[in-house]
C-alpha cells in the first residue's frame, strides 16, 4: 500500500469511528465527519464555532445512492448530476426523513455534492467500503476553517487554522492545492416540483449560463423568501481575513496615502503609495489564488488590505461574491464606529 493509500485508509477509518477529518476537494479543504453520525456532525460545529442552524453539505462518492439523503431526484437535478458531477456543484434537494436534520440546520432540505478531487473521491469510496453496502456513506463537510474566516486551499492552511487543537482531535489528509479555490456553486432544486425554477443560491466555478445550457431553461432569481433554504456561505459577512479589508476603485487606490497598507491590483499600471500585490487578471486564476493570497497578506502585518474592485461581469460573479462578503464585516464596523 502506498503512503497516500495508507493515509486515505486511516482517514476513512477515523470517519467511521466518528472522528473529524480534514480533506482536500477541488474547491477548498473540507472539515469532514460521518454525516449519519449526529455526534460527529456536532463536533464539526463545535470545532468551527459554527451556529447549529447553518447547514453543511454532504459529500458522496461518484454514483452513490442518494435515496438515504433525499426524497427524490427530479429530472432537472439528474441532468445537472450527469453534466457536472463529479465537480464543484452542490444541489439543494428535499431532505429524506432518514437523513439527520443536523446536517441541514434543521431544514427539510439538504445539500449534496460529489467532489472531483481524486483524493476526496478515494476517501469517499474507501469510507463507503468500510461502512458496508447497507449503511449510508456521506461525509458532512463545510470548509476547514473557523466560522467566518478565510477558507483553506492547502493542508498547511488547515494546520494553521486549528493549531490550537490537540494532536489527535483532527486528522488532516493532505492532497495538494485546491485548484478551483472557491466554494462550490449551490443551486436550489428543492421546489421544482412546486413549479419554482431552479435558483443559484451561491455563485461558484460553474456558472448560471452553463447550468441554463444543460437545463434548457432560464434560472429563477435569487430573491430570498421565507421558503428559500439557508445554505453555506450565504451570510452577508463571511470569508474574512483578520486584517481590515476594503474594496476600492482604481482611482480610490491611487488616492491612498497609507504606506503601511497593501493594494491588491490586477492592473499593473495602478500607481499608489500603498504596497502593491499584483493579482491574476483573469477571474478563474484570481479565484484559484484568492484565499491563499488573503492568508499570505494577513500574516504580513499590513494596516489594511485594499482590493481593486473587479469588473461587474458574469465571469467575475463568484469572486465578487466572496470578496464582497469578506469586506462586509469591516465596512459595517467602520460605519458603526
Amino acid at each position: 500500500m502506498s503512503d497516500l493509500a495508507a493515509h486515505i485508509n486511516e482517514a476513512a477509518r477515523r470517519l467511521v469511528q466518528g472522528q473529524l477529518v480534514a480533506f482536500p476537494t477541488e474547491t477548498v479543504y473540507g472539515l469532514g465527519a460521518d454525516a449519519s453520525n449526529a455526534q460527529a456532525v456536532a463536533a464539526i460545529f463545535h470545532t468551527k464555532g459554527r451556529p447549529t442552524n447553518h447547514p453543511v453539505i454532504v459529500h458522496v462518492a461518484p454514483n452513490a445512492d442518494l435515496s438515504h439523503w433525499v426524497t427524490q431526484v427530479p429530472p432537472e437535478a439528474q441532468q445537472l448530476i450527469d453534466a457536472f458531477w463529479p465537480g464543484p456543484l452542490t444541489l439543494i434537494l428535499p431532505r429524506a426523513a432518514s437523513a439527520s436534520a443536523a446536517v441541514s440546520g434543521g431544514q427539510d432540505t439538504i445539500g449534496i455534492r460529489c467532489p472531483s478531487h481524486p483524493v476526496a473521491q478515494a476517501l469517499l469510496k474507501r469510507f463507503a467500503q468500510l461502512k458496508g453496502p447497507e449503511q449510508p456513506a456521506g461525509v458532512a463537510a463545510p470548509s476547514a476553517n473557523r466560522f467566518g474566516q478565510v477558507s483553506p486551499t492547502q493542508a498547511q492552511h488547515v494546520r494553521d487554522e486549528f493549531a490550537h487543537l490537540e494532536a489527535d482531535a483532527l486528522y488532516i489528509l493532505a492532497g495538494g492545492n485546491a485548484d478551483v479555490g472557491i466554494e462550490s456553486t449551490i443551486i436550489d432544486l428543492s421546489r421544482v416540483g412546486q413549479g419554482v425554477a431552479p435558483v443559484i443560491l451561491r455563485p461558484g466555478h460553474i456558472t448560471a449560463e452553463q447550468i441554463e445550457a444543460v437545463l434548457g431553461q432560464p434560472l429563477g432569481h435569487n430573491a430570498k423568501t421565507a421558503s428559500t433554504p439557508r445554505v453555506s456561505g450565504s451570510l452577508k459577512a463571511h470569508y474574512a481575513p483578520h486584517t481590515p479589508l476594503y474594496l476600492k476603485r482604481r482611482d480610490q487606490l491611487e488616492d491612498l496615502t497609507d504606506s503601511n497598507a497593501v493594494a491588491v491590483v490586477f492592473d499593473e499600471t495602478v500607481q499608489t503609495q500603498a504596497h502593491v500585490y499584483l493579482a491574476p487578471a483573469t477571474a478563474e486564476q484570481y479565484a484559484s489564488q484568492l484565499y491563499a493570497m488573503l492568508r499570505q497578506l494577513d500574516e504580513q502585518g499590513y494596516s489594511a488590505i485594499y482590493l481593486q474592485q473587479p469588473p461587474q461581469t458574469t465571469e467575475w460573479e463568484a469572486v465578487n461574491d466572496r470578496i464582497g462578503r469578506a469586506a462586509a464585516a469591516f465596512d459595517s464596523a467602520r460605519n458603526n464606529a
